[in-house]
């Protein structure tokens, strides 16, 4: 009989157990999967191009980003003069080519070289200038720090989309960059990505500013403000409901930011005194310390709870908030204020988005494609399966349950780690289906051959699984090398086509290798059988 240790039987009956079992909740309903243990409730997810959902183009607006941080330098410079009491003039920005340059003229160009070093000790990153002939000074963003500050706005705005598109409870979502500006977007299983679409185009960056109450603001007939802004002061609109109507007025703002809502570690939904929709929000540490003094300095005063640049509330600080947590009122219904507690979680954009296209799969068209790669997996496998038992006989039938065993245990593998099946993986499966039985065709191959040097059948196996075993693993190896670049270059469904095939070719070589040798060896039992079905 042919010899295999007990362990490797245990180990292969084992590994086909389990492959069963973790396979078994892709082919159950949700209510039979609902009743199973938690460990084996995961199945295969479908991507969009069988569920049917969304797919979304999004432009990271970076003419923003460097915009800000231009008025940034703008602010830090005035500052710095002003503290060293240094006469400026034209502080502005400028374009210089695709660059945006802030000039200045000093008043006394003899201190060009003490303002050149104070301003390259604010930011390492700043490239500056100060001519000490005529005291013009040029201060504009090193381009490769531009290059990585835009590198990392898209990445973070990657990670802020993620959130948001969690908190719908979307499952396996495709987030990923293209290009320098640009995010692809693909959600399964959503039909009207309206509401979505809206949710990702809110900035949500929320900020706690102090409010002038001494501005006088004055409006005409068609309701446009008018006022005299002291410096550091802007006006920001406030939406205020009367009755059933929606009333826009505006607000004195001062500039300066007292606390930022990067500070904000929760926001949920709550009720006001007055039984009105709110939202309460908890801040870090540092953020609840800010916002305590925030309270205690303009306490009795009025402060801006300002949100991408609109006043959502202009309360009183009627009491100090030692813990530092207060409550957003804004005359929200429940909608608005579950969907600003969301955003707030999520986070801020670090840039404005923009959905440059989008397109929606029906599931109908999902289904088609479901069907037809069903189709294409059952045809290759009756194929495959009539040729093995045409050329092998019985040990074609041995290689043919190794194949169904092959697709078992690879569902099993997709399954727990919740992969997600596209078109591409589907044509991988039916790739490997043709080159899980490679290894058989090899091994049986090898046994013909050392029965015709005159082996008895049991010595002839073991030589034919001994001896084809190296241009087993050298076939194999060169597969999965392709597989790992497809992985590494690849995005995307290109990706899972590399992940699936490099599964397939895994799971063959056990099943080619282990499981046949196996039944082989129960077939042959103890008895020394003369021939073999070859």
């Amino acid at each position: 009989m042919i010899r295999i240790a007990r362990w490797k039987i245990i180990a292969t009956f084992s590994v086909c157990l389990l492959g069963i079992l973790f396979s078994l909740p892709n082919i159950v309903s949700e209510d039979v999967r609902q009743k199973l243990p938690h460990f084996m409730q995961k199945t295969v997810n479908l991507g969009l191009e069988l569920r049917g959902g969304a797919h979304l183009q999004l432009e990271v607006d970076l003419k923003t980003v460097h915009k800000e941080q231009m008025t940034a330098i703008v602010d830090e410079t005035r500052a710095l003069l002003r503290k060293q009491q240094i006469g400026y003039a034209n502080l502005k920005i400028d374009q210089k080519g695709e660059t945006s340059v802030v000039r200045f003229v000093l008043r006394d160009p003899s201190q060009a070289e003490n303002v050149q070093k104070a301003l390259r000790k604010i930011d390492r990153n700043w490239v500056v200038t100060v001519h000490a002939s005529n005291g013009e000074g040029e201060i504009f963003i090193n381009p490769e720090s531009l290059e990585k500050l835009d590198k990392l706005v898209v990445n973070q705005t990657i990670e802020v989309i993620r959130r948001r598109v969690d908190e719908t409870g979307t499952t396996e979502p495709t987030i990923q960059a293209q290009g320098n500006d640009r995010i692809i977007l693909q959600l399964p299983g959503i039909s009207d990505p309206a509401e979505l679409r809206k949710r990702l185009g809110t900035v949500a960056k929320l900020s706690f500013r102090a409010v002038d109450e001494n501005v006088d603001i004055s409006y005409d007939a068609h309701g446009r403000p008018s006022a005299q802004l002291p410096p550091g002061v802007e006006l920001l609109p406030e939406v205020v409901r009367r009755g059933d109507k929606e009333i826009t007025r505006y607000v004195a703002v001062k500039k300066p930011i007292l606390v930022s809502g990067d500070a904000l570690i929760d926001a949920q939904v709550s009720m006001n005194q007055n039984g009105q929709p709110a939202v309460s929000q908890k801040f870090n540490s540092v953020g609840a310390r800010k916002f305590a003094e925030m309270s205690k300095e303009f306490l009795k005063k009025q402060f801006a709870i300002v949100l991408d640049g609109k006043v959502i509330s202009a309360p009183v600080f009627q009491d100090i908030i030692p813990d530092g947590n207060g409550q957003i009122s804004g005359n929200f219904t429940i909608k608005e204020a579950n969907e600003l507690a969301l955003l707030l979680r999520a986070g801020a954009l670090p840039a404005p988005l923009k959905v440059i296209e989008e397109r929606t799969v029906g599931p109908s068209l999902g289904a088609d494609s479901i069907s037809d790669g069903r189709n294409a997996t059952i045809l290759a496998f009756i194929l495959v399966s009539i040729f093995m038992i045409l050329n092998y006989s019985l040990f074609g039938v041995f290689a043919n349950v190794a194949l169904i065993f092959n697709l078992i245990l690879l569902f099993a593998a997709l399954s727990l780690l919740q992969a997600t099946l596209t078109l591409p993986g589907i044509a991988a499966i039916a790739l490997t289906i043709g080159m899980a039985v490679d290894a058989n065709v090899l091994i049986y191959e090898r046994i013909k051959e050392e029965l015709r040097h005159g082996l008895r059948p049991v010595a002839a196996i073991e030589a034919g699984y001994k001896r084809a075993m190296t241009t087993i693993v050298d076939a194999n190896l060169t597969s999965l090398i392709g597989s790992a670049v497809l992985f590494e270059f690849g995005t995307g469904p290109i990706r899972g086509f590399a992940v699936n095939l490099a599964l397939g070719i895994l799971i063959s070589m056990f099943t080619a290798i282990a499981l046949t040798k196996m039944i082989m060896s129960f077939w042959m039992g103890k008895k020394h059988k003369q021939t073999l079905p070859l």
